[in-house]
């Protein structure tokens, strides 16, 4: 029977254990088909980085026992520079104009990459990590922003689905078309 416990990320194991459920669901390991029907990442960390992001804004894990089946990273602007990949979106969100105010100006916490392992997919999990997550972050951030390429069509629908909102969408040339999303 599943116990499935909401916390923030304290452990080196429970770390270890995010970078393994990314690993096994970063785009391009899986077939197209696969991807489509049950999503997939698009950045991948390593354990120093992680820890370090942990350290300043815990990540949102869900665990069966001892075992992490879902996450939610965490990320505040002082790692714009720290994944190259993500150095565009942080360039556009500075001049975003988001209810009439530049998001570089605010206050906002990025939700790095959520992941759920495909064995425990449609059973709220998802809702339950973003639920501990809003709850921790909601009341020091004035928005949480997210980027979710626009074929992650799973993805983008149980984004919707707790509440975020399509704000903008741009193409990265030969990579993807993101849609950036607010909470």
């Amino acid at each position: 029977m599943m116990q499935i416990q909401y916390s923030a990320a304290k452990t080196t194991d429970e770390l270890q254990q995010i970078l393994l459920l990314q690993k096994e669901n970063f785009r391009h390991k899986n077939d197209v088909e696969e991807e489509r029907e049950q999503g997939f990442v698009t950045v991948q960390h390593d354990i120093e980085l992680l820890t370090k992001m942990n350290q300043i804004a815990p990540h949102i894990i869900a665990t069966d026992g001892d075992n992490v089946i879902g996450y939610a990273l965490a990320m505040t602007k002082h790692f714009r520079d720290e994944i190259p990949v993500l150095h565009s979106m942080f360039v556009l969100l500075d001049d975003l104009m988001v209810e009439d105010k530049k998001l570089g100006t605010e206050n906002f916490l990025v939700m790095g990459q959520i992941c759920i392992d495909k064995n425990y997919r449609g059973k709220g999990i998802f809702q339950g990590l973003y639920a501990h997550y809003f709850q921790l972050y909601k009341p020091n951030y004035t928005y949480i922003i997210t980027e979710v390429a626009e074929r992650n069509v799973r993805s983008l629908q149980a984004h919707f689905k707790v509440g975020f909102k399509d704000v903008h969408r741009y193409d990265e040339p030969g990579f993807e078309t993101w849609v950036v999303l607010m909470y």
